[in-house]
């Protein structure tokens, strides 16, 4: 049975500028990105320090090994870098000469490369998934999971990436061969009409949770396939627009939950703990 979030979860901040991405640092911040290129280090107690902008619109966000940055940035059509110190420089913008249109979420491999979905138009079924090396040079990894390609995560073992697609709605899979190429698209999970997945994380035990746009709610889908309601909302009170999530805290057994509809970051804890991120060294 779902659990309503006010009997668990609570805002780590507020006062954020309708923050899309949420993402867990090696230095044990939380960060997060603002509608007009913000960038927030959120500390576990909540203090809040705005450390860079982009000047565009911050989308999903990555960090690596030193705690740099790597955000997708709607507002200029790339990824950008930002180090700690809040210096922000084009990290990739295009792949063959064709510029990025709809960069929305980013997750690293053991090896620093950098997924990158970029969603394409709404109904266009265009969308894409960048792979780029470390350094910034970008290649197509796959145009498979292309209808409005969103949130991502690395399977446990790292053979497959995980892959929302909003307007399908549901999750695919796409393996990562040993040769580094796209194998075939595989269908995760696929919900009903109205809702709208968002992003995607990994727990411990190999269950993936996925937070939906619309409505407010995260659901559980485990290994051997069932699908739950882990958190719903229909207040809109506790979750607004629920974007990206992310597990954190020492132990990460701490669900925090990005908010597009509201001025906060949401935390709780679900009895689950998340698997651990790659933090690559990225020259």
């Amino acid at each position: 049975m779902a659990l309503f979030p006010r009997d668990f979860f609570s805002p780590l901040c507020s006062g954020l500028d309708h923050p899309e991405c949420v993402a867990y640092g090696p230095d044990g911040h939380i960060y997060a990105g603002g509608e007009a290129g913000q960038l927030y280090r959120i500390a576990l107690d909540g203090t809040i320090l705005q450390f860079a902008s982009t000047g565009g619109f911050c989308l999903g966000i990555a960090c690596d090994a030193n705690a740099n940055l790597y955000v997708c940035d709607i507002g200029h059509a790339a990824v950008m870098k930002v180090t700690p110190a809040g210096s922000v420089t084009v990290y990739s913008d295009q792949c063959d000469g064709v510029h990025m249109t709809t960069p929305n979420y980013c997750v690293f491999d053991a090896a620093g490369n950098l997924y990158v979905s970029d969603s394409g138009s709404h109904w266009k079924s265009n969308g894409k998934i960048y792979r780029i090396r470390p350094g910034g040079k970008a290649e197509l990894f796959s145009d498979q999971a292309h209808v409005f390609t969103n949130g991502m995560c690395l399977g446990p073992d790292g053979t497959f990436l995980y892959v929302v697609e909003s307007e399908l709605p549901g999750v695919s899979r796409i393996p990562i061969r040993l040769d580094g190429k796209a194998g075939q698209r595989e269908d995760v999970v696929l919900f009903q009409d109205g809702i709208i997945p968002d992003g995607l994380a990994f727990d411990s035990a190999g269950n993936l949770y996925t937070s939906c746009y619309q409505p407010n709610r995260v659901y559980r889908h485990s290994p051997g396939g069932q699908l739950d309601i882990v958190v719903d909302d229909p207040t809109g009170l506790f979750l607004a627009m629920t974007t990206n999530l992310a597990f954190g805290g020492p132990n990460l057994d701490h669900l925090f939950i990005a908010n597009l509809g509201g001025w906060h970051i949401a935390q709780g804890t679900i009895g689950a703990k998340g698997a651990p991120l790659n933090y690559p060294k990225v020259r």
